[in-house]
């Protein structure tokens, strides 16, 4: 697919720079802002410092292989379909999707195998299959229940609007009623993922399979407020999709519809700083000491790095000068390494979406994440994704997306003297967990990213996969306000954003972060918008 880089020809020119936006990035979130505002009538600038769009759903393909780099896993497509919906467009017109079941198939160390079904009565049986009695199973029922419950608070209160704290998610002088407080209750403030998983699930292997939910947001069950376990929900009820020829897919057919919107598409183009007056943005200057005036900013870079660096970094950046410890108290979340394995023959065992348990998932994650060391035991997810993309391999062949996660980058990490060792863990691991007998002979190709890869190619914070961890069993599912309390007319959006990490928050953030900006009305539209109000 070939994009152009240069102004779309729909642009209207008469617009003066001073009342255009500028995104920063062109992640999915970035290129998500961009659609909507285009979609709303702004004359819309988006500056991406790398030769792609996209960030981390990248594309690799070599040697008859091809992976997608990043993401590998699509939950509600809502999210996607309201972005294409501002611009009255279908997005099932742009992307086939691929409903998965099983969503996951989980090897455990004892040699067990589970697949993770989509409807709750299926599931239930595959849990009799396993070995589950009645009552067990019923829990199970009884957890999803819950679920479905905390999705709903998250729905009315936690998604679709700029919020940084609890405060902003509820206010008790309009909103907090005997609902509201039958609500607050049910978020279990105070306890974690891994605690409310084990209040309904009894089996320890199931509970371990649970628990992975939270990888979605790189953070550690035993960490994670308990309102996560709602992610559940919304993986039973919305499903897990593949898009046709990967995701991959996703951010193409977003840049077509930033093209089609006349967004100005710069890639090769890094910010190297915001400017500022009188407290509200006025501009940007590129790497290369190009002003360029604006009456806004939508930054797809990392929230702290957005803060410390574009706002906060230079001396001369105005009356904004926010101390670099602004954003101290949040943890960067998780990182990882990815193997991208070529494989002469595939293994017919496998499911789209695996899970390698590790032995000991407290061993596991208080390593990661307390001590800040790669796992001795790792849990390996693993994308084979020829089952149902046979065009990512050559015939009998596997495109193998594998991921461990590791802790984000420390001062001791040296991955280029780590990785050796780590990827022949791996291996094993792989071999002896998830019956991969002899991967080794088959491997035909390789590629890897390691957490200093992640860092430098994606400047994402300690080459954090997802952002910011979200720890701590009151706070945890907080992360910074789309809408920048320290400069009118700076959104931030994106893994390290409201709401969060993952590809349904991810674009989630960009819609939120657009939304924002509109609502404020800091900028003036250049036409009118594609969908009239009430459209």
């Amino acid at each position: 697919m070939t994009v152009p880089m240069t102004a779309a020809p729909n642009r209207n020119d008469d617009v003066r720079d001073a009342e255009s936006i500028i995104v920063i990035g062109g992640g999915l979130a970035g290129l998500a802002s961009a659609c909507t505002l285009a979609a709303r009538g702004y004359a819309v600038t988006l500056l991406e410092k790398n030769a792609w769009l996209g960030g981390k759903a990248a594309p690799l393909a070599e040697a008859g292989f091809r992976f997608d780099m990043g993401p590998t896993i699509l939950t509600m497509p809502k999210m996607l379909r309201r972005i294409f919906a501002e611009a009255g467009r279908d997005m099932n017109a742009s992307l086939t999707l691929h409903r998965l079941d099983p969503q996951w198939r989980c090897f455990f160390d004892d040699g067990a195998v589970l697949d993770l079904r989509e409807q709750t009565k299926t599931m239930q049986q595959e849990l009799t299959r396993f070995g589950l009695d009645a009552r067990q199973t019923r829990q199970y029922e009884a957890f999803i229940r819950y679920a479905e419950r905390l999705h709903d608070i998250s729905e009315r209160f936690f998604f679709y609007k700029p919020i940084g704290s609890i405060r902003d998610m509820m206010d008790p002088g309009r909103s907090f009623n005997a609902r509201t407080l039958s609500d607050v209750i049910s978020m279990r403030m105070g306890h974690s993922v891994a605690g409310t998983i084990r209040k309904y699930i009894g089996d320890d292997r199931v509970a371990q399979m649970l628990d992975h939910i939270t990888q979605y947001v790189g953070s550690s069950p035993y960490n994670a407020p308990a309102i996560l376990c709602g992610i559940a929900s919304m993986q039973v009820n919305e499903g897990i999709w593949y898009p046709q020829g990967g995701t991959r897919a996703v951010p193409e057919a977003l840049i077509d519809l930033a093209v089609s919107l006349g967004v100005d598409l710069r890639t090769g183009v890094g910010v190297d700083r915001i400017l500022s007056s009188g407290g509200r943005v006025t501009g940007v200057v590129t790497d290369d000491g190009q002003t360029q005036p604006c009456a806004a900013v939508v930054s797809n870079m990392d929230a702290v790095r957005t803060m410390r660096e574009l706002v906060n970094g230079h001396k001369h950046n105005g009356d904004h000068q926010l101390g670099r410890d602004a954003y101290s108290g949040y943890q960067p979340a998780c990182s990882g390494v990815v193997l991208y394995l070529g494989l002469s023959e595939r293994y017919e065992h496998l499911a789209h979406h695996d899970f390698v348990f590790s032995r000991d998932p407290k061993e596991e994650f208080d390593t990661i994440y307390r001590r800040g060391e790669p796992a001795p035991d790792p849990t390996c997810y693993l994308a084979a994704t020829s089952c149902t993309d046979p065009e990512t391999a050559p015939p009998g062949g596997e495109a193998l997306y594998v991921l461990v996660h590791t802790p984000y980058l420390r001062p001791h990490h040296d991955w280029r003297m780590m990785l050796p060792d780590y990827r022949e863990i791996i291996l094993d691991k792989l071999e002896r967990t998830g019956g991969l007998r002899g991967i080794r002979d088959r491997i035909v190709f390789e590629r890897t990213l390691t957490p200093q890869d992640i860092h430098d190619r994606y400047r994402v914070l300690n080459g954090a996969i997802y952002g910011l961890a979200s720890h701590g069993k009151w706070t945890g599912a907080f992360k910074p306000s789309n809408r920048s309390s320290a400069l009118k007319g700076l959104y931030l959006a994106g893994g390290a954003a409201h709401p969060g990490p993952g590809m349904p928050m991810v674009l989630q953030s960009g819609w939120i972060a657009a939304d924002a900006l509109d609502q404020d009305g800091v900028a003036q539209r250049h036409r009118a918008p594609v969908v009239q109000a009430g459209g």
